[in-house]
């Protein structure tokens, strides 16, 4: 892997090898890099729980974090994405963690660009270091994904949560379905009732209503999306038994579920986040390794001439 762009490049045997690599860290396995990589964290809308997890999960490998404020970079001043990428890369970055607000913002880097590019989530498109942990929370929890019914709640056609993880979790396996609101399932299939997918469900992935995404709004007021397609605690009590609760979070309480549950027993909202950091060491880890080792294959064979 020589980049993280979308969940889509990934085969399974990758995507397996970073679970295994994340669940090594989460048992106190220490990274394999043999030397220190700089990485810069460049991120273009807010965030949190990526922003941070990244950051931790840099130190913990060994890398050394070289910060980055896009609200004070010559971004502002009108520079490309290109031009930022690469004055980094000429710096000594070795890798750039990225996050902004246009689809496939990466495709302007793979042609020009040799450091390590790592999505960490484009517009509505795909968000797959979130995927990877998540598939690791679901792994850990069941073990396999093979005929698990995995149903994604909320606003499908703005998420690239629901896209990175309907591709790989179709590929593993899973059987996926979408429920959502009839205008906000983009190019998915999906239902419209609880009622069709609640009681057979292994997982429930809930989204946040992205509001700063929707051109035109949806007539939903707090209490009436929370009515019609909210995880409620009485929703909660038909669930069956071992099914759990998922959310990538920032979590609108009382809107995709009710507050009451955010912690509750089924709930791996938060399990989520402290996953987010092992993944992300996996992730970093990899693709700073596969580049490690194609730089000594080099440097062997210039040695063999």
């Amino acid at each position: 892997m020589k980049n993280l762009l979308s969940m889509e490049h990934l085969t399974n045997e990758e995507i397996l090898y970073i679970l295994d690599r994340a669940q090594a860290f989460e048992q106190g396995e220490p990274s394999q890099l043999t030397k220190t990589y700089h990485v810069a964290n460049l991120f273009f809308e807010p965030s949190t729980r990526t922003k941070t997890s990244f950051e931790m999960a840099e130190r913990q490998v060994g890398c050394t974090v070289i910060p980055f404020d896009a609200g004070f970079s010559s971004a502002l001043k009108g520079e490309t994405m290109y031009d930022t990428v690469k004055t980094l890369e000429m710096i000594g970055i070795d890798a750039v963690v990225i996050r902004a607000k246009e689809d496939e913002y990466y495709n302007e880097l793979l042609e020009g660009i040799n450091c390590a590019v790592i999505n960490a989530g484009d517009g509505a498109g795909q968000h797959p270091s979130q995927c990877l942990l998540d598939l690791y929370t679901i792994r850990k929890e069941f073990g396999t994904f093979e005929g698990l019914n995995i149903t994604i709640v909320g606003d499908i056609s703005h998420s690239r949560v629901a896209k990175s993880n309907a591709t790989a979790l179709k590929k593993l396996g899973a059987n996926v379905r979408f429920l959502c609101p009839k205008d906000w399932k983009g190019d998915f299939e999906a239902v419209h009732s609880w009622e069709e997918v609640l009681e057979d469900s292994d997982v429930i992935m809930l989204l946040r209503i992205q509001h700063e995404r929707h051109a035109i709004s949806k007539n939903f007021s707090k209490d009436s999306y929370h009515d019609e397609f909210g995880l409620t605690a009485a929703r909660e009590k038909r669930m069956k038994q071992g099914a759990i609760i998922m959310h990538p979070a920032p979590v609108n309480r009382d809107v995709e579920i009710a507050d009451e549950l955010v912690e509750c027993e089924r709930s791996r909202i938060f399990t989520q986040v402290r996953n987010g950091v092992y993944a992300r060491m996996a992730i970093l880890e990899t693709i700073l390794k596969g580049r490690e080792q194609t730089w000594q294959s080099h440097t062997s064979k210039i040695l063999n001439v």
